[in-house]
């Protein structure tokens, strides 16, 4: 019985170490850059939920990108190069209003005073409060006992700094690092300019065609599907997030210049809602009207629209699906928003959406 015990009370205490030495080596590489920056190689991770709060820590930034899939493969050099700023991408795939807010507001806190903001209605859907949000850590970015406890006692973590160890060990740099984007391993860039950026090699012409975008129209408007388009969207809910999320962060900080933009979705977006699924339309429309009139009046606020620009959106070889638009127009987005065209009219906030519902009444879809 003594001897059972005895083993009982080696196995605990070898655990006990393994965890406490696991949290030890987690917080001497510091994968995320929480604590200071990398004392080895740094290498960044495509998870943006989890990364952007090393980034917001560790980088130096005066400008702060946000957005959605719809902004996720631009580049931190092409944004600094086409708008002399210096930036810090922080767009999430599929995020929230909530959980943008929340991570811009802690980019103003770091330093950030100019945000260019990608938003798409859909951010507004009615969703977890960031509080209870199981996809993004408040404890994390707030870096509260909670947010580092659960940091340096993560596995995967240990298992990041780990490889980031062998990783700086000179006989297996390079073979390491050539092998990382294929291993089971999260940070893996070596360049925080291609976090969730395209590969420069990207056949943008095989991925973004007409054909594509017709296929994704198609699939969208299927009668089995059309119950999606209009999914989660509800007029009073999504004011309700727009006030609090979006103008509550605007006005909090007045000394932040916020270039706030529609994205230049394909006219079959808009068209789909039409044909399919018309009240979803009318709440699209209701919404960014409330939202063209309310930012236009806030005085540290440039909104820009670029939904009604023909000769891109009704270009169908621009996109891969009815709303993800190439590099190539990412491109001209930055162009527009440094030369200020397509810039909303405070005094007709409106004019840019009247000519948008006129082109999505008067199109064809080709057949």
């Amino acid at each position: 019985m003594r001897a059972t015990y005895t083993h009982l009370k080696r196995l605990l205490l070898a655990s006990i170490a393994c965890v406490l030495g696991a949290a030890l080596l987690t917080y001497a590489i510091d994968p995320l850059q929480l604590f200071r920056p990398s004392r080895l190689a740094a290498f960044y991770s495509d998870d943006t939920r989890v990364q952007n709060a090393g980034l917001i820590r560790s980088q130096s930034f005066d400008t702060a990108f946000m957005g959605t899939s719809l902004a996720i493969h631009f580049r931190q050099s092409d944004i600094d190069r086409a708008l002399a700023v210096h930036s810090l991408k922080l767009a999430m795939t599929g995020s929230n209003s909530r959980q943008q807010a929340f991570v811009l507001e802690r980019a103003i806190d770091r330093g950030a005073r100019r945000v260019i903001w990608e938003m798409d209605d859909f951010i507004f859907v009615d969703a977890a409060d960031i509080e209870s949000d199981p996809y993004l850590s408040v404890d994390l970015y707030r870096a509260t006992a909670k947010g580092i406890a659960s940091y340096l006692f993560s596995a995967a973590m240990a298992k990041e700094s780990l490889f980031a160890l062998l990783r700086s060990v000179p006989p297996l740099r390079e073979p390491l690092t050539r092998a990382a984007p294929y291993l089971p391993v999260k940070f893996a860039l070596a360049d925080v300019d291609d976090i969730y950026a395209l590969p420069r090699d990207f056949d943008v012409a095989r991925e973004y065609n007409a054909t594509k975008t017709l296929a994704s129209f198609a699939y969208i408007t299927a009668p089995s599907r059309r119950r999606f388009l209009g999914e989660g969207y509800d007029l009073e809910a999504m004011v309700r997030h727009f006030e609090h999320d979006a103008v509550g962060l605007i006005a909090r900080h007045p000394d932040v210049t916020f270039d706030v933009y529609f994205p230049p979705y394909s006219i079959l977006q808009f068209v789909a809602m039409r044909d399919a699924s018309p009240e979803t339309l009318k709440i699209v429309t209701d919404l960014t009207a409330r939202i063209a009139q309310r930012l236009t009046l806030l005085p540290n606020v440039r909104l820009h629209d670029f939904r009604a620009i023909k000769q891109v959106t009704h270009d169908l070889d621009n996109y891969g699906d009815v709303i993800h638009h190439s590099p190539v127009v990412d491109t001209k987005v930055l162009k527009w928003l440094a030369i200020g065209e397509y810039r909303v009219d405070p005094k007709a906030p409106l004019k840019s959406l009247e000519e948008l519902k006129s082109q999505v009444e008067a199109y064809r879809v080709p057949q």
